[in-house]
């Protein structure tokens, strides 16, 4: 069977269409979610220029040369700030091990939701902490931008998400109201002599995304690979097109149901060097204080609830202490036993 991502348009949630529509893009997310995982959404509403000044911003921080870029390496235990190449291993999230511990490739810039963000909640600046900014022209208001729009995109597919669980179109709000929410900038096309390019050569390893809904932009060029049905396949945007997955906190929300989707980078080489590929993740993961319980309905008869419940803070804090600290993740076999099925 041929693998292929569903294109979805959502149109009408975003310009409040009729209730028969709306009805009808729930029920195409829900065969999605069900069969891939992976999505293609059209008509999310993000304007063109709102794009061109993500990537354009993104080109601007990766061109700096090393040292300045390490200016910004964000204080340890915290999700912000840059990473550089061969800093993380994101297989270990889910407890496979790679051919070396930190060897994945990337170089990344995070920012997301702060405590100061929340005047009025008590939050640990750890998980909500305060971005850094390079001292970049316009860098911050660019990125601001992107990350406005793409967090009204995941809280429309949250939206939808309920609806075609058959659940009321706010159930997530109490889940998501001072929502951990970030902004992953990746850059995959690194200088002559950073990375050796072999057999071997990881960009970003096997992962699931860690929280309810990733939104993703990406360059239209091959290196994203979805694992499913036991094979890795190629996945590229659409033209428009913003890419959408799961992350484990729907998985156990909905009793696999819906998957989280399992994934990983591999960028071209193309005559001697790596393609250049760009990609800006927005990570829809939930109010660190929230409880994440099996939906009822979600068990069918016969059935059992595989997944105790977990706070997303306590999920989050045991998948990175796998990518960033280098400790292997024991708490994710499931994910873990796909992986190692479709390695060769």
């Amino acid at each position: 069977m041929t693998f292929h991502v569903p294109a979805v348009d959502i149109s009408p949630w975003v310009l409040q269409g009729s209730a028969a529509d709306r009805a009808r893009v729930a029920a195409e997310i829900d065969a999605a979610c069900r069969e891939v995982g992976f999505i293609q959404i059209l008509g999310h509403g993000i304007d063109t220029n709102v794009v061109d000044g993500l990537a354009s911003a993104m080109d601007d921080f990766f061109l700096l040369d090393a040292d300045s870029k390490k200016r910004w390496i964000a204080p340890k235990g915290t999700n912000r700030g840059y990473t550089p190449p061969k800093a993380e291993s994101l297989s270990l999230s889910l407890g496979v091990e790679s051919a070396s511990r930190m060897n994945d490739f990337f170089e990344a810039f995070n920012v997301g939701r702060a405590a100061s963000d929340f005047p009025l909640l008590d939050l640990n600046p750890a998980e909500y902490a305060e971005n850094l900014w390079p001292t970049v022209d316009n860098y911050r208001s660019r990125i601001e931008e992107w990350f406005s729009e793409a967090g009204r995109v995941a809280r429309t597919m949250t939206e939808i998400f309920a609806c075609a669980l058959g659940l009321e179109p706010s159930f997530f709000d109490r889940f998501t109201d001072h929502s951990i929410d970030v902004l992953r900038m990746n850059n995959y096309a690194l200088p002559p002599g950073t990375v050796d390019l072999d057999g071997d050569l990881i960009g970003m390893s096997e992962h699931t995304d860690f929280g309810i809904v990733t939104v993703l932009w990406a360059d239209q060029v091959k290196g994203l690979q979805v694992l499913a049905d036991g094979e890795w396949n190629d996945v590229m945007p659409s033209d428009g097109a913003l890419l959408i997955n799961l992350g484990d906190l729907t998985a156990r929300w909905t009793n696999e149901r819906w998957m989280s989707t399992l994934h990983r980078v591999k960028p071209p080489i193309v005559d001697g060097t790596i393609a250049l590929r760009r990609s800006a993740a927005y990570f829809h993961d939930g109010n660190a204080d929230a409880v994440v319980t099996t939906i009822p309905t979600c068990v069918e008869p016969g059935k059992f609830t595989i997944y105790e419940p977990i706070s997303v803070s306590e999920h989050i804090q045991r998948k990175l202490a796998g990518s960033r600290a280098g400790q292997k993740n024991e708490a994710a076999e499931r994910e873990a036993s796909r992986v190692l099925a479709a390695r060769p």
